[in-house]
């Protein structure tokens, strides 16, 4: 390892070779990213904008990879942060190391295998699989289409990865076109196998010195006895404030009585009909006991769906056995059609005795799912779904992910309220700089339980990691204000205060336009863009007036556009510039007090003598406010003014947690103060 140059020196070569500037911030990264990779300790790293925390984290995992001829996986949350990964970032960073190291570095990415084209469904000219849209004649016809035009890119393509595929197609084409893990037959058993696209990305990953691959891949690969990921001994994950949510959605499941119909169809040419109809009867059964009760969390199991679901699981079982396991069947059509029955079976099955299972302890901190009924609608029409997530997703993390690599987690935003230890007690870390050396915090006691039947280690084991915030180029004080609206009423239930309206078009006034407008959801945003064009002659877009990466480019566009809309602009807006000078956020964004998961893990966090409210709400407000006031300062260059119209920033009791959480602007009460900033910093004003 010693041959190598050190990571000051390769950091300065791969910042030089991609025109870049030293900054102090990103080499306390690279240092301390290679320090934990050679101890083998975890490490959470805050980076502010600004900080080039990409290159931070890949030159010293690319001089590990190819000192140690090891495979380092980058896990991010976003298809845009891959592809600047895999289509920019790496491509550079291995021509500036080419000289220093001796050889270039490798790279790949991987995806899920429902991201690749199935040659074999592709060429077995299938009839569709069941599902919804097939009792839509427009649907059919728009799916056919896409479906031909699928088969046609097969032939062109030479990675078989959607995001190639220009202008995509919908969910419903693209499943009859491709398998999930589980129903895939394998290449040896596949008469497609030696061009398998997913063999091939597979193949490629399996050589490479760095992996790119999102937070669902290191979710299946931790929930799978068989590696999907090649063999690694470090993990970065970038974007890790998504972490949990990422990991929770890929562990959650879900039954609704048209799934069991469509389970039940699928298997028909498989059983006799008695047990098909047997499936079917089960499925209405379930319908009718979700279209009867009450939609929200279940604390046990109510009335009749004991009956229900017993009958589920039991009728499923048996088509699971009539089935039987794959057999040697020379047509492979065949096989692909037993493969996916029997993997729609027994999802189906492990589903409903997860459901039943759900209870069986009689306390809720410590049972390892929550079960609840939701409304959603699909093409204009409400259903019913029962789903079922796991309450912590700590357990699983600890002891699938960070007992195995060494695991760098990184992103803007993870302090909250001032220092690391609330997102580490949802990764299941103990609170920093402890292991072993006394009971957990109460934080970290109330939730690290256990989830997809893993139980979390104890504190007792070794798990060491410490947290470092690599600052940021920007100077805050002097280049931000915070203003916190605190003479204005609290936000309601209902339409938004007229005293708010007139806040909101005075501080757009005195801005010239140029205001990404963040709101709690997109009724509130539509209705305050509908008030702001009444009252004001600049250009207002809201989401939903088209899609958002052409309002994002709209907005960027001209400097007396506003954009007002919701989460995805929370997270998803990079303006550097004059386009943007105000930030407003209507109202502190709390998770929605009726959102099943999230109670559930509130309450779990209270029975075991936590303050559910500020473990579960506050953090997750305290982590979506510090992400939004981040669209702000995009260069060290862009000044500008952050508005909270929520009064209780400034008068609640949790205020100063969250706003420990938000980066030291200059901060004021004051609406005049306020106003007269922006107005200095209009590009008309006088200096």
């Amino acid at each position: 390892m010693s041959s190598l140059p050190a990571v000051p020196e390769l950091l300065e070569a791969a910042v030089t070779g991609v025109g870049g500037a030293r900054r102090d911030g990103q080499l306390r990264m690279a240092s301390a990213v290679a320090h934990c990779i050679d101890v083998g300790e975890h490490l959470a790293v805050q980076a502010g904008t600004g900080t080039g925390k990409s290159l931070a984290y890949l030159v010293p995992a690319v001089r590990h990879a190819v000192a140690d001829d090891a495979t380092v996986v980058v896990s991010t949350a976003t298809i845009a942060l891959q592809r600047q990964l895999v289509e920019r970032d790496l491509p550079r960073l291995a021509g500036a190391l080419r000289g220093p190291l001796n050889r270039e570095p490798t790279f790949a990415i991987l995806k899920g295998r429902g991201n690749y084209l199935c040659l074999n469904k592709i060429h077995a000219d299938a009839a569709p699989e069941p599902g919804d849209e097939l009792f839509d004649p427009f649907a059919v016809s728009r799916m056919g289409r896409e479906v031909t035009r699928l088969r046609e890119w097969s032939s062109d393509t030479e990675t078989g990865d959607r995001d190639d595929l220009d202008a995509g197609v919908g969910d419903p084409a693209w499943r009859q076109v491709s398998v999930t893990a589980r129903e895939c037959l394998g290449a040896a058993n596949c008469s497609y196998g030696a061009d398998c696209f997913a063999e091939k990305a597979r193949a490629a990953a399996g050589r490479a010195d760095v992996v790119v691959t999102n937070h669902a891949m290191l979710a299946i690969d931790a929930m799978n006895p068989v590696n999907v990921l090649p063999e690694h001994d470090v993990v970065i994950v970038d974007e890790a404030h998504e972490l949990v949510d990422r990991i929770t959605s890929v562990s959650t499941a879900e039954i609704t009585a048209t799934g069991i119909a469509a389970v039940a169809r699928r298997c028909g040419a498989l059983l006799d009909d008695e047990i098909a109809d047997d499936i079917t009867g089960a499925g209405e059964l379930v319908g009718e006991l979700l279209e009867d009760i009450d939609h929200g969390r279940w604390t046990r199991l109510p009335t009749g769906a004991d009956t229900a679901f017993t009958a589920l699981r039991d009728r499923l079982w048996r088509a699971h056995t009539a089935i039987g396991p794959a057999r040697k069947l020379a047509d492979s059509d065949a096989v692909a059609a037993h493969s996916a029955a029997l993997t729609a079976v027994t999802d189906l099955h492990d589903t409903a005795v997860r459901i039943l299972c759900a209870f069986d302890e009689p306390d809720e901190s410590k049972r390892r799912d929550v079960v609840w009924v939701a409304e959603e609608f699909a093409r204009g029409d409400k259903r019913r779904v029962l789903k079922v997530a796991p309450l912590s997703v700590g357990g699983l993390l600890r002891s699938a992910l960070f007992a195995h690599s060494t695991v760098i987690l990184t992103s803007a935003t993870l302090t909250v309220g001032g220092n690391f230890d609330a997102l580490a007690a949802t990764w299941g870390l103990p609170a920093e700089g402890r292991s072993g050396d006394g009971s957990p915090s109460t934080t970290t006691a109330a939730l690290d339980v256990t989830a997809t039947g893993k139980t979390a280690p104890a504190d007792t084991d070794n798990v060491r990691w410490h947290g470092l915030d690599a600052g940021s180029p920007f100077d805050y004080p002097h280049s931000a204000i915070l203003y916190v609206a605190r003479r204005l009423p609290a936000p309601g239930r209902d339409a938004i205060a007229e005293a708010t309206l007139d806040e909101l078009a005075e501080l757009i006034d005195a801005a010239g336009g140029r205001t990404l407008g963040l709101f709690s959801s997109i009724r509130a945003a539509k209705e305050a863009a509908a008030a702001m064009r009444e009252r004001l002659d600049v250009p207002i877009l809201c989401q939903g007036d088209n899609a958002i990466g052409s309002l994002i480019r709209d907005f960027a566009a001209d400097e007396s556009t506003c954009l007002f809309g919701t989460l995805s602009l929370w997270q998803g807006v990079d303006v550097p510039g004059p386009s943007l000078s105000l930030v407003t956020i209507d109202r502190i964004p709390f998770p929605r007090p009726d959102d099943p998961l999230l109670a559930a893990r509130q309450r779990a966090v209270e029975l075991r003598g936590g303050n559910g409210f500020m473990a579960v709400a506050a953090n997750a407000a305290a982590l979506l406010l510090a992400q939004g006031a981040g669209r702000l300062l995009r260069s060290t260059t862009d000044r500008g003014v952050v508005a909270v119209l929520d009064p209780r920033l400034a008068t609640a009791r949790y205020a100063g947690y969250l706003r420990a959480s938000l980066p030291p602007f200059w901060s004021t009460t004051d609406p005049g103060v306020t106003r007269a900033a922006l107005r200095r910093l209009q590009p008309t004003a006088s200096h």
